[in-house]
């Protein structure tokens, strides 16, 4: 299987960064042909601008959905930009390895997204959710939270997990066409002990070990 891992953490230390290296490794050693795109050692400019293309449309106005467009006909992406095009339209499954910053993705990541995924070429023309571009790939949110599981129920301090992640889930992978896997939540990993952290990579493992099998859940039910 071919499988691509979006990660960012500021802290290469972090246990985001020890479930990232985790994946890379069961993943390899598995046999699945393993990509990564590690946005903050990529020093990866989150903000959308001209950058984005190397053609212009409306040289007195920046549309960027327009620019997108003519992009996609012209083959006028960035280099930096193509290349992340390339990596989701080669992988059967994507992993998003992160932490959960103010109920949402981080900003890197989150503008990661606003730049590489381009009217056109990976949604628009007709291809929304079920005749999405990206139908037929899988893709798997593996993130952290600052507060405990508790918190994240129905009814807890911060309202259940799968509300907070129906955007990402819902609005972004399905919208292009990806059937999306149940989430990966560590819940408050700096809460825990050294032997909860192991335990919690140990199972992200055995899960990996078994990942070409899962399939797609319906967004919300977990």
């Amino acid at each position: 299987m071919k499988i691509v891992i979006v990660y960012w953490h500021p802290e290469p230390q972090s246990f985001n960064g020890a479930m990232f290296r985790t994946a890379c490794r069961v993943l390899a050693n598995a046999g699945h042909e393993v990509r990564i795109s590690d946005l903050h050692e990529m020093h990866f400019d989150p903000v959308s601008s001209r950058n984005n293309f190397t053609t212009v449309k409306n040289p007195d106005f920046f549309k960027q959905q327009i620019e997108e467009m003519h992009a996609t006909v012209a083959g006028g992406f960035s280099k930096e930009i193509d290349a992340e095009m390339e990596k989701i339209e080669w992988c059967d499954l994507m992993i998003w390895q992160f932490p959960l910053w103010w109920f949402g993705l981080p900003a890197a990541l989150k503008g990661w997204v606003d730049r590489v995924f381009a009217m056109g070429r990976v949604y628009g023309l007709g291809h929304y959710y079920e005749t999405g571009v990206f139908r037929g790939k899988r893709a798997l949110l593996s993130l952290t939270t600052g507060g405990t599981e508790d918190a994240f129920r129905q009814g807890g301090f911060n309202g259940d997990i799968a509300g907070l992640l129906r955007p990402i889930e819902r609005g972004i992978l399905e919208f292009v066409g990806f059937g999306v896997l149940a989430p990966q939540v560590v819940y408050g990993p700096a809460r825990m002990t050294n032997d909860e952290r192991e335990q919690q990579l140990a199972a992200y493992a055995t899960r990996l070990q078994n990942i070409a099998q899962e399939s797609p859940i319906a967004v919300g039910t977990y």
